[in-house]
């Protein structure tokens, strides 16, 4: 039985980035892709990491940043509110790639990205925005929270809406096969990106 050809980026350090973004901005896109609920990374207040999962929205190659939305009242707001360095990482199983970034948050609530994010949501994503009480809050029943309707959420959602920016200033692209792993790393500097290959 033959094997697939070897991606076009098996031996091209330029292309191995240009897929990684390419495979983000895939993932942005469609829900069934490994790349669409990256784990986030951050700190709590007293050092400890925390980890759970997000929805991408937006991966910008361009600009080396990528986007997703959080509840403004949530432990992963407040978190990146006071320690803005984090670290994403994604697998696609289908692509045999596993991508990490390490970067910078920035939280936006009152301005033109937070405006436009929150315009372009869905209506049932809207509505998680409008639970009551607070994501995290201890309950003594599983289902002792409110949900608003889509038409309420319109505005008791959009006060605890943040869309989250991340400037990647570190990157990370590990592709998986047995005739040879490939690996890659780059670090943002002024004058853009600086890569090399790495040990798998």
């Amino acid at each position: 039985m033959s094997r697939p050809p070897l991606p076009d980026f098996f031996d091209d350090l330029d292309a191995c980035r240009e897929a990684l973004w390419r495979l983000l901005a895939d993932g942005a896109e469609r829900g069934r892709s490994g790349f669409h609920l990256p784990a986030l990374a951050t700190v709590d207040a007293e050092g400890r990491p925390r980890l759970r999962s997000v929805v991408l929205r937006a991966a910008d190659a361009g600009s080396g940043t990528l986007r997703f939305h959080c509840d403004r009242r949530s432990d992963k707001a407040a978190e990146l509110a006071a320690r803005p360095a984090c670290a994403l990482q994604a697998y696609d199983a289908d692509a045999k790639v596993q991508v990490r970034i390490e970067g910078t948050a920035r939280l936006h609530t009152a301005d033109a990205v937070a405006e436009a994010a929150w315009a372009e949501a869905r209506a049932m994503s809207r509505v998680c925005y409008g639970t009551e009480p607070a994501p995290g809050t201890a309950l003594a029943e599983g289902g002792a929270y409110t949900l608003p309707d889509a038409e309420a959420a319109l505005t008791l959602g959009r006060p605890h809406f943040a869309a989250v920016t991340v400037r990647a200033e570190r990157l990370d692209f590990l592709y998986l096969d047995r005739r040879g792993h490939r690996r890659a790393g780059w670090r943002r500097a002024e004058a853009g990106w600086t890569g090399t290959w790495l040990t798998p």
